[in-house]
Protein backbone atom coordinates (compact mmCIF):
# COMPACT_ATOMS: atom_id res chain seq x y z
CA UNK A 1 0.00 0.00 0.00
CA UNK A 2 2.83 2.39 0.96
CA UNK A 3 4.67 1.41 -2.21
CA UNK A 4 1.57 2.27 -4.28
CA UNK A 5 1.38 5.67 -2.59
CA UNK A 6 5.05 6.39 -3.30
CA UNK A 7 4.61 5.32 -6.92
CA UNK A 8 1.61 7.64 -7.33
CA UNK A 9 3.47 10.52 -5.66
CA UNK A 10 6.50 10.18 -7.91
CA UNK A 11 4.32 9.90 -11.00
CA UNK A 12 2.61 13.12 -9.92
CA UNK A 13 6.00 14.74 -9.33
CA UNK A 14 7.16 13.65 -12.77
CA UNK A 15 4.05 15.16 -14.38
CA UNK A 16 4.58 18.39 -12.46
CA UNK A 17 8.23 18.65 -13.50
CA UNK A 18 7.31 18.16 -17.16
CA UNK A 19 4.55 20.79 -16.92
CA UNK A 20 6.86 23.29 -15.24
CA UNK A 21 9.54 22.71 -17.87
CA UNK A 22 7.08 23.90 -20.52
CA UNK A 23 6.56 27.25 -18.76
CA UNK A 24 8.81 30.14 -19.74
CA UNK A 25 7.70 32.90 -17.38
CA UNK A 26 8.36 33.16 -13.65
CA UNK A 27 4.82 33.79 -12.37
CA UNK A 28 3.17 30.69 -13.92
CA UNK A 29 6.13 28.56 -12.77
CA UNK A 30 5.72 29.71 -9.17
CA UNK A 31 1.98 29.11 -9.21
CA UNK A 32 2.39 25.58 -10.57
CA UNK A 33 4.99 24.85 -7.91
CA UNK A 34 2.77 26.09 -5.08
CA UNK A 35 -0.15 23.95 -6.28
CA UNK A 36 2.16 20.94 -6.73
CA UNK A 37 3.60 21.31 -3.22
CA UNK A 38 0.13 21.36 -1.68
CA UNK A 39 -0.96 18.29 -3.65
CA UNK A 40 2.21 16.27 -3.10
CA UNK A 41 2.46 17.09 0.60
CA UNK A 42 -1.24 16.57 1.31
CA UNK A 43 -1.47 20.05 2.84
CA UNK A 44 -4.47 22.28 3.28
CA UNK A 45 -2.40 25.34 2.44
CA UNK A 46 0.86 25.89 0.60
CA UNK A 47 2.88 28.92 -0.43
CA UNK A 48 6.04 29.75 -2.30
CA UNK A 49 7.99 32.85 -1.32
CA UNK A 50 10.78 34.58 -3.26
CA UNK A 51 12.56 37.25 -1.17
CA UNK A 52 13.34 40.71 -2.52
CA UNK A 53 16.54 41.10 -0.53
CA UNK A 54 15.13 44.04 1.41
CA UNK A 55 13.18 42.28 4.15
CA UNK A 56 10.14 41.48 2.07
CA UNK A 57 8.95 39.09 -0.62
CA UNK A 58 9.20 39.99 -4.29
CA UNK A 59 6.60 37.26 -4.86
CA UNK A 60 4.52 35.22 -2.43
CA UNK A 61 2.28 32.73 -4.23
CA UNK A 62 -0.36 30.76 -2.30
CA UNK A 63 -2.37 27.63 -2.96
CA UNK A 64 -5.52 26.55 -1.11
CA UNK A 65 -6.66 30.06 -0.18
CA UNK A 66 -9.68 31.76 -1.72
CA UNK A 67 -9.38 35.12 -3.46
CA UNK A 68 -11.52 36.63 -0.67
CA UNK A 69 -9.16 35.35 2.02
CA UNK A 70 -6.09 36.59 0.16
CA UNK A 71 -7.69 40.03 -0.23
CA UNK A 72 -8.59 40.12 3.49
CA UNK A 73 -4.99 39.40 4.48
CA UNK A 74 -3.75 42.48 2.66
CA UNK A 75 -0.19 43.11 1.41
CA UNK A 76 2.57 40.53 1.02
CA UNK A 77 4.10 39.27 4.28
CA UNK A 78 7.57 40.26 5.44
CA UNK A 79 10.43 37.78 5.70
CA UNK A 80 10.08 37.52 9.48
CA UNK A 81 9.38 34.65 11.89
CA UNK A 82 9.40 31.16 10.47
CA UNK A 83 8.98 32.50 6.93
CA UNK A 84 12.34 34.19 7.27
CA UNK A 85 13.94 31.24 9.06
CA UNK A 86 13.38 29.07 5.98
CA UNK A 87 15.41 31.56 3.94
CA UNK A 88 18.39 31.53 6.30
CA UNK A 89 19.27 27.85 6.08
CA UNK A 90 19.44 25.19 3.39
CA UNK A 91 17.87 22.62 5.74
CA UNK A 92 14.14 21.77 5.75
CA UNK A 93 12.10 22.04 8.93
CA UNK A 94 8.87 20.34 10.04
CA UNK A 95 6.86 20.42 13.22
CA UNK A 96 3.43 19.23 14.38
CA UNK A 97 2.74 22.68 15.90
CA UNK A 98 4.15 25.87 14.46
CA UNK A 99 3.11 27.70 17.64
CA UNK A 100 5.94 26.06 19.57
CA UNK A 101 8.74 27.39 17.37
CA UNK A 102 10.93 30.04 18.98
CA UNK A 103 10.36 32.47 16.10
CA UNK A 104 6.58 32.15 16.05
CA UNK A 105 5.05 35.56 16.86
CA UNK A 106 1.37 34.92 16.34
CA UNK A 107 -0.72 35.49 13.21
CA UNK A 108 -0.81 38.81 11.42
CA UNK A 109 -3.04 40.09 9.94
CA UNK A 110 -6.03 38.97 11.99
CA UNK A 111 -7.71 37.46 8.91
CA UNK A 112 -4.89 34.89 8.64
CA UNK A 113 -6.20 31.35 9.32
CA UNK A 114 -4.79 29.54 12.35
CA UNK A 115 -2.31 26.83 11.32
CA UNK A 116 -0.57 24.05 13.27
CA UNK A 117 1.45 21.42 11.41
CA UNK A 118 4.17 22.88 9.22
CA UNK A 119 6.75 21.81 6.65
CA UNK A 120 9.21 24.35 5.26
CA UNK A 121 11.74 23.58 2.53
CA UNK A 122 14.26 26.12 1.18
CA UNK A 123 14.72 26.37 -2.58
CA UNK A 124 18.47 26.35 -3.11
CA UNK A 125 20.25 27.38 -6.32
CA UNK A 126 23.95 27.80 -7.01
CA UNK A 127 23.90 31.29 -5.56
CA UNK A 128 22.23 30.22 -2.32
CA UNK A 129 18.62 30.20 -1.08
CA UNK A 130 16.37 31.86 -3.68
CA UNK A 131 13.03 31.03 -2.08
CA UNK A 132 11.13 28.55 0.06
CA UNK A 133 8.11 26.25 -0.03
CA UNK A 134 5.77 26.46 2.96
CA UNK A 135 3.17 23.77 3.70
CA UNK A 136 0.71 23.89 6.60
CA UNK A 137 -2.11 21.77 8.07
CA UNK A 138 -1.43 18.21 6.95
CA UNK A 139 -4.67 16.56 5.81
CA UNK A 140 -5.66 13.47 7.83
CA UNK A 141 -2.68 13.57 10.20
CA UNK A 142 -1.27 15.71 12.99
CA UNK A 143 2.02 16.33 11.19
CA UNK A 144 3.87 15.98 7.93
CA UNK A 145 5.91 12.79 7.56
CA UNK A 146 9.52 12.14 6.63
CA UNK A 147 8.22 10.86 3.29
CA UNK A 148 6.40 14.16 2.74
CA UNK A 149 9.60 16.03 3.50
CA UNK A 150 11.61 13.89 1.09
CA UNK A 151 9.12 14.52 -1.70
CA UNK A 152 8.98 18.30 -1.18
CA UNK A 153 12.79 18.48 -0.97
CA UNK A 154 12.90 16.80 -4.37
CA UNK A 155 10.29 19.22 -5.71
CA UNK A 156 12.34 22.14 -4.34
CA UNK A 157 15.41 20.92 -6.25
CA UNK A 158 13.42 20.96 -9.50
CA UNK A 159 11.89 24.30 -8.48
CA UNK A 160 15.34 25.89 -8.24
CA UNK A 161 16.14 24.85 -11.81
CA UNK A 162 12.72 25.93 -13.13
CA UNK A 163 12.87 29.36 -11.46
CA UNK A 164 16.40 30.04 -12.69
CA UNK A 165 15.45 28.99 -16.24
CA UNK A 166 12.35 31.20 -16.19
CA UNK A 167 14.41 34.15 -14.96
CA UNK A 168 16.96 33.61 -17.72
CA UNK A 169 14.16 33.48 -20.30
CA UNK A 170 12.66 36.74 -19.04
CA UNK A 171 16.07 38.44 -19.12
CA UNK A 172 16.69 37.21 -22.68
CA UNK A 173 13.26 38.51 -23.67
CA UNK A 174 14.12 41.94 -22.26
CA UNK A 175 17.37 41.92 -24.24
CA UNK A 176 15.46 40.93 -27.39
CA UNK A 177 13.10 43.88 -26.90
CA UNK A 178 16.09 46.22 -26.57
CA UNK A 179 17.58 44.80 -29.79
CA UNK A 180 14.24 45.26 -31.54
CA UNK A 181 14.08 48.89 -30.40
CA UNK A 182 17.59 49.47 -31.78
CA UNK A 183 16.62 47.90 -35.11
CA UNK A 184 13.49 50.05 -35.21
CA UNK A 185 15.60 53.15 -34.59
CA UNK A 186 17.80 52.26 -37.57
CA UNK A 187 14.77 51.61 -39.79
CA UNK A 188 13.16 54.90 -38.80
CA UNK A 189 16.37 56.82 -39.37
CA UNK A 190 16.80 55.40 -42.87
CA UNK A 191 13.22 55.62 -44.11
CA UNK A 192 11.46 58.40 -42.22
CA UNK A 193 14.06 60.96 -41.16
CA UNK A 194 14.55 62.36 -44.66
CA UNK A 195 10.83 62.93 -45.12
CA UNK A 196 10.55 64.62 -41.74
CA UNK A 197 13.51 66.83 -42.65
CA UNK A 198 11.58 67.86 -45.77
CA UNK A 199 8.55 68.70 -43.62
CA UNK A 200 10.65 70.97 -41.42
CA UNK A 201 12.18 72.81 -44.40
CA UNK A 202 8.79 73.26 -46.08
CA UNK A 203 7.24 74.52 -42.84
CA UNK A 204 10.04 77.08 -42.39
CA UNK A 205 9.58 78.22 -45.98
CA UNK A 206 5.83 78.57 -45.49
CA UNK A 207 6.42 80.60 -42.32
CA UNK A 208 8.66 83.05 -44.18
CA UNK A 209 6.16 83.41 -47.01
CA UNK A 210 3.33 84.05 -44.55
CA UNK A 211 5.41 86.69 -42.79
CA UNK A 212 5.89 88.50 -46.11
CA UNK A 213 2.24 88.12 -47.04
CA UNK A 214 3.18 86.09 -50.09
CA UNK A 215 0.27 84.25 -51.73
CA UNK A 216 2.57 81.29 -52.37
CA UNK A 217 2.38 80.46 -48.64
CA UNK A 218 -0.82 78.49 -49.23
CA UNK A 219 0.87 76.24 -51.78
CA UNK A 220 3.79 75.69 -49.43
CA UNK A 221 1.45 74.71 -46.59
CA UNK A 222 -0.20 72.17 -48.85
CA UNK A 223 3.26 70.77 -49.53
CA UNK A 224 3.88 70.53 -45.78
CA UNK A 225 0.66 68.56 -45.36
CA UNK A 226 1.53 66.20 -48.21
CA UNK A 227 5.02 65.57 -46.84
CA UNK A 228 3.65 64.96 -43.34
CA UNK A 229 1.10 62.46 -44.66
CA UNK A 230 3.86 60.69 -46.59
CA UNK A 231 6.06 60.50 -43.49
CA UNK A 232 3.19 59.08 -41.47
CA UNK A 233 2.42 56.46 -44.11
CA UNK A 234 6.09 55.53 -44.27
CA UNK A 235 6.24 55.21 -40.48
CA UNK A 236 3.20 52.95 -40.46
CA UNK A 237 4.70 50.86 -43.24
CA UNK A 238 7.95 50.39 -41.31
CA UNK A 239 6.15 49.35 -38.14
CA UNK A 240 3.80 47.04 -40.02
CA UNK A 241 6.67 45.20 -41.68
CA UNK A 242 8.71 44.80 -38.51
CA UNK A 243 8.89 41.17 -37.51
CA UNK A 244 11.28 39.59 -35.02
CA UNK A 245 13.69 37.18 -36.63
CA UNK A 246 12.22 33.73 -36.05
CA UNK A 247 8.75 32.56 -35.16
CA UNK A 248 10.07 29.02 -35.10
CA UNK A 249 12.76 29.88 -32.54
CA UNK A 250 10.84 32.34 -30.35
CA UNK A 251 7.22 31.28 -30.69
CA UNK A 252 4.13 33.24 -31.65
CA UNK A 253 3.50 34.66 -28.17
CA UNK A 254 6.98 36.15 -27.92
CA UNK A 255 6.86 37.58 -31.44
CA UNK A 256 3.50 39.18 -30.69
CA UNK A 257 4.82 40.64 -27.42
CA UNK A 258 7.69 42.31 -29.27
CA UNK A 259 5.42 43.71 -31.95
CA UNK A 260 2.95 45.14 -29.43
CA UNK A 261 5.81 46.70 -27.46
CA UNK A 262 7.07 48.42 -30.62
CA UNK A 263 3.57 49.65 -31.53
CA UNK A 264 3.05 51.06 -28.03
CA UNK A 265 6.23 53.11 -28.26
CA UNK A 266 5.77 54.30 -31.82
CA UNK A 267 2.07 55.15 -31.60
CA UNK A 268 1.91 56.23 -27.94
CA UNK A 269 -1.36 54.32 -27.69
CA UNK A 270 -2.62 52.05 -24.92
CA UNK A 271 -2.39 48.47 -26.18
CA UNK A 272 -2.98 45.70 -23.65
CA UNK A 273 -1.69 42.20 -24.38
CA UNK A 274 -2.96 39.14 -22.53
CA UNK A 275 -1.32 35.79 -23.26
CA UNK A 276 -2.83 32.65 -21.76
CA UNK A 277 -1.70 29.15 -22.68
CA UNK A 278 -2.26 29.00 -26.45
CA UNK A 279 -1.63 25.66 -28.17
CA UNK A 280 1.51 25.50 -30.30
CA UNK A 281 1.42 25.99 -34.07
CA UNK A 282 3.97 25.25 -36.76
CA UNK A 283 6.08 28.18 -37.96
CA UNK A 284 4.12 28.65 -41.20
CA UNK A 285 0.72 28.68 -39.48
CA UNK A 286 2.06 30.90 -36.70
CA UNK A 287 3.26 33.33 -39.36
CA UNK A 288 -0.23 33.57 -40.82
CA UNK A 289 -1.74 34.19 -37.38
CA UNK A 290 0.88 36.87 -36.73
CA UNK A 291 0.05 38.63 -40.00
CA UNK A 292 -3.66 38.63 -39.08
CA UNK A 293 -2.79 40.13 -35.69
CA UNK A 294 -0.65 42.78 -37.43
CA UNK A 295 -3.45 43.69 -39.82
CA UNK A 296 -6.06 43.87 -37.06
CA UNK A 297 -3.78 46.06 -34.94
CA UNK A 298 -2.99 48.29 -37.92
CA UNK A 299 -6.71 48.78 -38.58
CA UNK A 300 -7.38 49.59 -34.92
CA UNK A 301 -4.59 52.17 -34.83
CA UNK A 302 -5.74 53.77 -38.10
CA UNK A 303 -9.50 53.79 -37.68
CA UNK A 304 -10.50 53.41 -34.02
CA UNK A 305 -9.59 56.92 -32.93
CA UNK A 306 -8.12 57.43 -29.46
CA UNK A 307 -9.38 54.04 -28.24
CA UNK A 308 -8.09 51.39 -25.89
CA UNK A 309 -6.91 48.27 -27.73
CA UNK A 310 -6.75 44.80 -26.19
CA UNK A 311 -5.04 41.77 -27.74
CA UNK A 312 -5.59 38.24 -26.44
CA UNK A 313 -3.80 35.03 -27.40
CA UNK A 314 -5.14 31.97 -25.59
CA UNK A 315 -6.51 28.47 -25.68
CA UNK A 316 -9.99 28.49 -27.18
CA UNK A 317 -11.03 25.00 -26.17
CA UNK A 318 -8.28 23.09 -27.96
CA UNK A 319 -8.03 25.73 -30.68
CA UNK A 320 -5.70 28.71 -30.79
CA UNK A 321 -7.74 31.86 -30.23
CA UNK A 322 -6.59 35.37 -31.14
CA UNK A 323 -8.66 38.50 -30.61
CA UNK A 324 -7.96 42.18 -31.23
CA UNK A 325 -10.61 44.47 -29.77
CA UNK A 326 -10.98 48.22 -29.43
CA UNK A 327 -13.64 50.46 -27.92
CA UNK A 328 -13.35 53.07 -30.67
CA UNK A 329 -15.51 54.40 -33.46
CA UNK A 330 -16.45 51.10 -35.08
CA UNK A 331 -17.94 50.86 -38.56
CA UNK A 332 -20.87 49.45 -40.53
CA UNK A 333 -19.70 46.28 -42.28
CA UNK A 334 -22.61 46.47 -44.72
CA UNK A 335 -21.98 50.06 -45.77
CA UNK A 336 -21.11 50.56 -49.47
CA UNK A 337 -17.38 50.72 -50.15
CA UNK A 338 -16.26 49.20 -46.85
CA UNK A 339 -14.44 46.40 -48.63
CA UNK A 340 -12.67 48.86 -50.86
CA UNK A 341 -11.55 51.05 -47.96
CA UNK A 342 -10.61 48.17 -45.68
CA UNK A 343 -8.80 45.67 -47.87
CA UNK A 344 -7.26 44.20 -44.74
CA UNK A 345 -10.58 42.50 -43.97
CA UNK A 346 -10.32 40.45 -47.14
CA UNK A 347 -6.67 39.49 -46.59
CA UNK A 348 -7.40 38.43 -42.99
CA UNK A 349 -10.30 36.26 -44.14
CA UNK A 350 -8.15 34.65 -46.83
CA UNK A 351 -5.38 33.87 -44.36
CA UNK A 352 -7.88 32.41 -41.90
CA UNK A 353 -9.34 30.20 -44.65
CA UNK A 354 -5.85 28.92 -45.54
CA UNK A 355 -5.41 27.93 -41.89
CA UNK A 356 -8.76 26.13 -41.84
CA UNK A 357 -9.81 28.57 -39.13
CA UNK A 358 -12.71 30.92 -38.46
CA UNK A 359 -12.47 34.71 -38.54
CA UNK A 360 -15.23 36.90 -37.11
CA UNK A 361 -15.26 40.70 -37.30
CA UNK A 362 -17.89 42.30 -35.09
CA UNK A 363 -18.37 46.06 -35.32
CA UNK A 364 -20.96 48.79 -35.45
CA UNK A 365 -20.71 52.59 -35.44
CA UNK A 366 -19.81 53.90 -31.99
CA UNK A 367 -19.44 50.42 -30.47
CA UNK A 368 -15.86 49.51 -31.30
CA UNK A 369 -14.52 46.56 -33.27
CA UNK A 370 -13.51 43.02 -32.34
CA UNK A 371 -11.57 40.70 -34.63
CA UNK A 372 -11.51 37.10 -33.42
CA UNK A 373 -9.62 34.25 -35.04
CA UNK A 374 -9.85 30.56 -34.06
CA UNK A 375 -7.39 28.10 -35.56
CA UNK A 376 -7.43 24.30 -35.19
CA UNK A 377 -4.20 22.72 -33.91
Amino acid sequence: MLQDRDSTAFRTLSDVVLAIAAEREVEPVLQRLAHAARELGGARYAALGVPDGEGGFARFITSGMSDELIAAMGPLPRTHGLLGAMLESTEPYRTPDIHTHSRFRGWWPSAHPDMRSFLGVPIVARGGVIGALYLTDKAGAVEFSAADEKLIVLLAAHAAIAIENARLYERSRELSIVEERNRLARELHDSVTQQLFGVVLAAESAGELLARGDDAAGDELERVQALARGAMDELRSVVFELRPASLEAEGLAQVLRKHVEVLRRVSGRAIELRVGSPPALGAEAAGQVFRIAQEALQNALRHAGDARIEVRLEDGGGRLALSVADDGRGFDREAPGVRGRRLGLTSMEERAAELGGRLAVVSSPGAGTTVRLEVPT
